[in-house]
């Protein structure tokens, strides 16, 4: 497919920022990880039934790892005649046991299980390790670059600004630090989500395998299956498919991270706006089509557009998916096979928000300038002082000189605190008080 021709942006414009999820959830990507789990499963249950694999595990494991897209069409091809996606997966790894002499041994695949056995595993655990290998990566990496401008930063005054209106100063650092700090909370929050798995049979009572061979403990074979095999942990009770509430958990942090995200690129589109910062200039590169001299912050607009549409999509799928007429409805299937789109609107954003930053350049003598026009709010430093050493009404004061004055000036504080009836000392300290240093902590 020429990417010119894709209908979705994410396998066209953006495909070469998301193309390695294809390797967790493309077409093909799920047809591979079905193979697995069914090798998997035939290598443990034969081991559970005594029989072993006569030394063949390895090329039995061979099947799913050497699959590429001559395999994934094969399948196709068979399902076009079974029109089932995963009774074509075991039809395909019969065609393989026959090559391999193993034919008297071919109906123990996919032995006592239901299709959701099969997806049900498949699923997360592609989820599984697109979270180790890239989505969990992409936020560290953006929350390590963060954490980077925080310290670079440190050392830099800024005027806050609370509803929309000068506030008592803070560090440009500090308020960097804010948003890595509130990742890092989610971070911990989305490493503490098991990735679980139903495997069970075709009610999640293992009837099937239980009438066949009552004397093994099923439920301790598939506990055991899931979590060595495959890595999972397997959710003991379920219906004919599994709770999904494990995997609606992890889209919700996702969904958190990306507000968190959102709310970055809304901030630092705000400081570019007011000039805190400026952006790098790539040669050849063009701001605006009509207007020669811009550089617009298009990376914290893509970012935020894409982080859009996948809390979109996110909160669709931890809304959906836990929720199944009875025993089951197929409503689930199509729904997650939808999974990687919104992470591919993730890693998108990702992308851009390593972009954006790193062509930030701090401009200083902004920050600087605008503490300087907004002397006014040294008045709620001045004021506490007042209070601590008694003074009557100081908040009452102060307020009548910020509202009275139109522009409140470093001369107009001065004046102020010479009227004091306070002591010298007191009044030194008031007159050592500057936008640029009443920071609290914020630069430390």
């Amino acid at each position: 497919m020429n990417t010119l021709n894709a209908i979705s942006p994410i396998d066209g414009r953006y495909r070469g920022k998301v193309e390695q999820l294809a390797d967790y959830f493309s077409e093909r990507a799920l047809i591979k990880y079905r193979v697995r789990v069914e090798i998997e499963y035939y290598i443990a249950l034969m081991k559970e039934l005594g029989k072993g694999c006569d030394g063949k595990e390895e090329a039995l494991r061979d099947i799913y790892r050497s699959f590429g897209d001559a395999e994934a069409t094969e399948i196709k091809e068979i399902e076009k005649t079974t029109n089932h996606d995963v009774k074509a997966v075991e039809y395909f790894i019969k065609r393989r046991f026959d090559a391999m002499g193993l034919a008297e041994m071919k109906e123990f695949i996919h032995f006592g299980l239901t299709s959701q056995d099969i997806n049900n595993t498949a699923v997360p655990l592609s989820m599984k390790e697109c979270h180790e290998e890239v989505i969990r990566p992409g936020y560290e990496k953006i929350i390590e670059q963060i954490e980077a401008r925080a310290e670079e930063w440190k050392k830099v005054p800024m005027l806050a600004h609370t509803h929309g209106q000068p506030a008592s100063p803070t560090g440009l650092g500090k308020e960097m630090a804010v948003f890595a700090y509130r990742l890092r909370n989610q971070l911990r929050q989305m490493d503490g989500i098991a990735f679980s798995a139903k495997f069970g049979g075709a009610t999640g009572n293992f009837n099937a395998h239980r009438v066949a061979f009552p004397e093994v403990d099923w439920v301790s074979f598939g506990n055991h299956f899931v979590s060595e095999s495959l890595g999972l942990e397997r959710q003991q009770l379920t219906t004919q498919i599994e709770n999904y509430d494990n995997m609606a958990a992890y889209f919700d942090v996702c969904k958190r991270m990306n507000v968190i995200l959102i709310d970055l690129c809304r901030d630092v589109w705000t400081y570019v706006s007011m000039e805190y910062f400026k952006q790098k200039i790539k040669a050849g590169e063009v701001g605006s089509s009509a207007m020669p001299h811009k550089v617009n912050p298009i990376d914290f607009e893509n970012a935020e557009g894409n982080l859009g549409l996948a809390n979109a999509i996110l909160e669709h799928l931890s809304h959906k998916l836990p929720v199944s007429r009875m025993q089951r409805d197929l409503t689930d299937s199509t729904v997650s096979r939808n999974i990687g789109v919104p992470l591919a609107h993730v890693m998108i954003s990702l992308a851009s928000i390593d972009k954006g930053m790193g062509k930030l350049l701090l401009n200083e003598e902004a920050l600087a300038a605008d503490l300087e026009k907004n002397w006014a709010v040294v008045a709620e430093a001045i004021q506490t002082i007042l209070r601590s050493v008694g003074y009557p009404n100081p908040y009452e004061a102060l307020k009548q000189l910020t509202r009275t004055n139109s522009h409140v000036t470093e001369q107009t504080i001065e004046d102020f605190v010479a009227t004091l009836d306070v002591s010298e000392e007191v009044k030194e300290r008031l007159r050592a008080i500057t936008p640029h240093n009443y920071t609290g902590y914020a630069c430390e």
